[in-house]
């Protein structure tokens, strides 16, 4: 066993504003938002996208666009899609990409999120649905780094949903690396625990928001454990998918 001060340190944070980006510099960085940003990434990159650019505001998303002319515009505020955007959702969009397809995505917090990390060593989008293979990946492609988990929150405060995606990317990162838990990453695993992660987002705050809109169907989808092999991660500013 690797004594704990040599041990890569597994850290979560609760919400995107206490993300110091001063701290990042050698870090594996991922961003969970599991309703929706980062379950809608990586749904659209399973669906035939070759890339996403995460907008860190609307300006930005705008300033991308025009550079990428046959880009799809997608993007939400505040849980609403924009006026004459995709959907932000990841069934809804997946239904309006095509093979090849480029997206420039905005969202309150998932994109603002990665963006913001954008100066780790690494920088990857979670889910549920991805977390066995995004832990796979890290752990094969980034022996020893310390790893920070992101939850993009909502406008400042925890969100159960985040949490729980965090503390199952926990559980499967201590299932292929040794590492040393701070508190916070060992209460999302406790928080995780053995749990139905639909009926926790349908509990949550923003999953009874959503199903009030008619979006179980979105819920369910985000909440499908490991369904997914697609790992993104964040390359000259755009999520791609990583190849191992």
């Amino acid at each position: 066993m690797i004594e704990a001060a040599t041990r890569p340190s597994l850290h979560v944070l609760v919400r995107r504003e206490d993300i110091d980006v001063s701290r990042l510099e050698g870090r594996v960085v991922v961003v969970i938002d599991v309703l929706f940003a980062t379950s809608t990434i990586v749904h659209a990159l399973a669906s035939g996208a070759s890339l996403v650019y995460p907008a860190f505001d609307a300006d930005d998303a705008r300033r991308a666009a025009a550079a990428r002319p046959d880009a799809l515009v997608a993007g939400e505020y505040l849980a609403q899609t924009l006026p004459e955007h995709a959907p932000a959702t990841p069934l809804a969009l997946a239904a309006c990409l095509r093979d090849g397809s480029e997206l420039v995505y905005f969202t309150t917090n998932g994109t603002r999120a990665i963006a913001t990390c954008e100066g780790a060593s690494a920088v990857y989008a979670g889910a549920l649905t991805n977390a066995a293979a995004l832990a796979a990946h890290i752990a094969a492609t980034h022996p020893g780094a310390p790893v920070l988990l992101v939850c993009a929150g909502s406008v400042g405060r925890l969100c159960l949903e985040d949490f729980i995606g965090a503390g199952h990317l926990v559980q499967a990162l201590r299932a292929k690396g040794d590492y040393a838990l701070t508190d916070a990453a060992l209460a999302a695993a406790l928080a995780c625990g053995d749990v139905d992660p639909a009926q926790l987002l349908n509990a949550s705050r923003v999953g009874r928001m959503l199903s009030r809109a008619g979006m179980e169907d979105e819920i369910a989808h985000a909440a499908a454990a490991d369904s997914s092999p697609v790992v993104p991660v964040l390359r000259d500013r755009v999520l791609v998918r990583a190849v191992a």
